[in-house]
């Protein structure tokens, strides 16, 4: 996700998504740059505008977590939520042309 989020950092400030500003926000935020992610998502953003990508993206509201919850019951929720993730990210740089068009 850090990737998406330098690259949409580069487009909102005006500047071109480019291997070298994805690698330098990166290393300020303190991410070690991997290249190959790196090419992967500025091929794939290559010709996509990505202003009108954003605008076509529908808002998704976040549902707050119900303070009644017992700790116990959101421990096995949490590992779930982990495993997905990682499971997200793996899958990632190949949903990247389905995302941007």
């Amino acid at each position: 996700m850090e990737y998406v989020y330098a690259a949409l950092l580069l487009h909102s400030s005006g500047k071109d998504v480019s291997e070298e500003g994805i690698k330098t926000i990166l290393s300020a935020a303190g991410v070690a740059p991997d290249e190959v992610r790196i090419k992967a998502l500025v091929s794939a953003l290559e010709g996509v505008d990505i202003e009108d990508v954003l605008s076509k993206t529908p808002s998704m509201a976040v549902a707050a977590a119900p303070a009644a919850a017992a700790p116990a019951a959101a421990a096995p929720a949490v590992e779930e939520a982990e495993e997905e993730k990682e499971e997200a990210e793996e899958s990632g740089i190949e949903g990247l042309g389905a995302l941007f068009g």
